[in-house]
């Protein structure tokens, strides 16, 4: 079983209303998605969620409530994807090995940039529960 974690990442959107969503570019895959990657050993699964989000996107963050766990095949082996709600709470992007492009965007266009249906269903969930859930 290959086990990741990630987040929802999000802000208050700077003109005051609403909040926008982090989607992330990784060249490798050619997709959009959200900020996720594999634990290392002996690592939490919160832990890696908010460290795999500083590495990606070079934000900090703070996790608030754990959203549905993604569950799906790669290369034929088993893949769990933990997922919590973060509000981003410092840090820039700089563009780096893996993701070479990070889009703020407001919810409804980050559901129509996500490449995969299981991004989108979390991002849902995210607003079915509130940001500060």
């Amino acid at each position: 079983m290959i086990r990741a974690a990630g987040c929802v990442l999000w802000r208050h959107a700077p003109a005051g209303a609403g909040i926008e969503l982090a989607v992330i570019h990784r060249p490798k895959h050619g997709d959009w998605s959200l900020p996720k990657g594999k634990l290392e050993p002996g690592e939490q699964s919160r832990e890696a969620a908010v460290r795999e989000v500083l590495e990606e996107t070079g934000m900090t963050c703070a996790p608030g409530a754990e959203l549905p766990t993604a569950r799906y095949e790669v290369a034929g082996r088993a893949k769990e994807v933990r997922y919590w709600a973060a509000e981003a709470t410092g840090g820039g992007f700089r563009p780096n090995r893996e993701v070479d492009e990070l889009l703020w965007l407001a919810p409804d266009a980050a559901l129509t940039r996500l490449t995969y249906a299981k991004d989108k269903d979390l991002v849902t969930a995210f607003l079915a529960t509130g940001p500060a859930a």
